[in-house]
């Protein structure tokens, strides 16, 4: 059985030895190819009973960039695998395209051997993130925290691990010797610095943030 692929870049250079490459695969079949995410769009709402298993788009393109595709293919196609590969390795960029299930994100500079590795396992139902892009995108989550911590003063650090802990205002105000009308505004304050919404939100930073080890 051949896996239908669409490739989506704007370097036509790039389209072509990618085609190549998979024209050299028995079991991959190249459907369709363009050169911005829109005409991709068109293409899957035009043959909405066609089989297609992945889609490999670069992120800047004109008209439709990879993250909008992407987000897109996720929310009308569920079932169509989704394959960045691109120079840009910017964790917002990465960010945005975890959230919205992309299934493997690979730097350009990958050799045709990642490629395809890449492509057999996102094709078997598996998720593929290049080591450069995971190194990248573990550094700055990290650096993130570092700075949020930074942020933090060690009473607003106190408050935070103990509202995790489940103690209330009362019992934290008696822990740290403090009003109830101080710990409420440490409250506040750490709900605006963290931005997050409330109690719960809270407790996940602090856990994130290595807080309750």
């Amino acid at each position: 059985m051949k896996h239908n692929i669409i490739l989506a870049d704007d370097h036509q250079l790039f389209l072509d030895g990618l085609t190549r490459l998979i024209a050299q695969e028995k079991d991959l079949h190249v459907l369709y190819y363009a050169h911005n995410g829109q005409l991709i769009v068109n293409y899957l709402d035009q043959h909405p009973e066609e089989q297609v298993d992945l889609v490999i788009t670069d992120i800047s393109m004109p008209d439709m960039d990879g993250i909008s595709l992407n987000h897109h293919i996720k929310e009308k196609r569920p079932e169509i695998s989704t394959l960045v590969v691109s120079m840009h390795t910017d964790t917002n960029m990465i960010d945005a395209l975890i959230q919205n299930n992309v299934d493997g994100f690979l730097s350009k500079n990958a050799d045709s051997t990642e490629l395809l590795e890449a492509i057999r396992v996102i094709l078997k139902g598996g998720k593929y993130f290049s080591e450069a892009i995971k190194q990248e995108y573990m550094k700055r989550v990290f650096n993130k925290e570092k700075e949020t911590l930074e942020m933090l003063t060690s009473r607003e650090k106190d408050v935070l691990k103990l509202i995790a802990e489940e103690y209330t205002t009362a019992e934290i105000a008696d822990k740290l010797y403090l009003s109830k009308h101080t710990i409420e505004s440490y409250r506040k304050t750490l709900i605006l610095k963290l931005k997050v919404r409330n109690l719960a939100g809270l407790t996940r930073y602090a856990v994130k943030l290595g807080l309750l080890n």
